[in-house]
């Protein structure tokens, strides 16, 4: 169970993205974040979004939407966008009516990352973020160390946790990327739920039109290979 701590609202203040903390004068509020977007104020902007319970995934031309699933429950537990060789991994949580959790989440996060390697707290597009590198296995059995960008964004009872990795894991923006996340909608639903639960994800009853189903046999390159991730299942992939 997270910890519940005030923050203050970060609709009212702006900051120069990719600033350190470390340099002082800002803080983790000093942004303005505009998405993801909650479903009780979807907006009607005809964005064709690939059905995941959850979440609601807008497809964009060239990228893939794949599912992560758990091998055992063969549940589905993120979702990944495949961006030429730069990937964004999404996963949904449970949070407060008022507080939000990035804060205390951010914070766990930081002490397991400095355990491992460096890791920086830096103002970036969606508030305050997570800059790291990981050590990554490529096929032919080399490894290398990769940046990663951790963000989080709090909502109305909801919460959102999103990796970057691979080449625009080390920039401080990935415009394709960071669009299909502001463009994203998390439906919450009305359950209780305890904060840091994850909200339940589903296989697609349907694929929208312009959006075709790939396969897990698709060859992935080793740029791609990013973080641990569960078993990967059936693939979505936006190639319009």
């Amino acid at each position: 169970m997270f910890r519940r701590r005030g923050r203050t609202s970060a609709e009212d203040i702006n900051a120069e993205e990719g600033t350190s903390l470390n340099d002082g004068g800002v803080t983790p509020n000093d942004v303005k974040v505009l998405g993801p977007i909650d479903s009780g104020v979807m907006p009607n902007d005809g964005v064709t979004r690939l059905d995941l319970g959850s979440l609601l995934v807008p497809g964009a031309e060239g990228m893939e939407i794949r599912l992560e699933v758990d091998q055992a429950s063969e549940a589905v537990v993120a979702v990944t966008v495949i961006d030429g060789s730069s990937a964004m991994q999404i996963m949904p949580f449970a949070a407060p009516r008022i507080d939000g959790i990035w804060d205390e989440v951010r914070g766990e996060m930081h002490v397991g990352l400095s355990a491992a390697g460096t890791v920086e707290e830096v103002v970036g597009s969606f508030g305050v973020e997570l800059r790291s590198t990981v050590s990554v296995t490529t096929p032919d059995g080399s490894v290398v160390e990769q940046p990663v960008r951790f963000l989080g964004i709090d909502g109305p009872r909801w919460f959102v946790r999103a990796v970057i990795s691979g080449e625009a894991g080390g920039h401080e923006v990935a415009p394709g990327l960071e669009a299909v996340l502001r463009s994203t909608v998390v439906v919450r639903g009305a359950e209780p739920m305890a904060p840091g639960d994850p909200l339940p994800l589903s296989f697609p009853e349907e694929v929208p039109a312009g959006v075709v189903e790939g396969t897990s046999a698709d060859p992935e390159p080793p740029s791609r290979t990013s973080l641990p991730l569960p078993e990967r299942g059936p693939e979505i992939t936006e190639i319009r």
